[in-house]
C-alpha cells in the first residue's frame, strides 16, 4: 500500500448500532466526541441508527412500514393500470 495516501486522522472506530447494541471496530476518519471501552481498549465511538445486523434485508425479516398509508394511496389511483 501506498505511503501518505489516508487522511491523518484515519483511526480505528467503534460503530454502535443503536437498534440493538451491536458494535464493530473499522478504521474511519468520523469526527466524534464519545469513547467507548471495547475488546480491552479505548475507542471514539459513532452512533449509528441501523447496520447490518438490524436492517431487514439482511435479517431476512422483511417488513412493510407505510406510517402515512403512501402504498395504499398509490395503489388506489395506479394499481388497476395495466399496459
Amino acid at each position: 500500500m501506498k505511503k501518505g495516501i489516508h487522511p491523518d486522522n484515519y483511526r480505528p472506530v467503534v460503530f454502535k448500532d443503536m437498534s440493538n447494541g451491536d458494535m464493530f471496530l473499522t478504521k474511519s476518519t468520523c469526527k466524534t466526541t464519545e469513547t467507548v471501552e471495547f475488546e480491552g481498549e479505548t475507542y471514539p465511538l459513532v452512533k449509528i441508527e441501523i447496520s447490518n445486523t438490524s436492517h431487514p434485508f439482511y435479517t431476512g425479516k422483511k417488513k412493510l412500514v407505510d406510517t402515512a398509508g403512501r402504498v395504499d394511496r398509490f395503489m388506489s389511483r395506479y394499481g388497476k393500470i395495466k399496459k
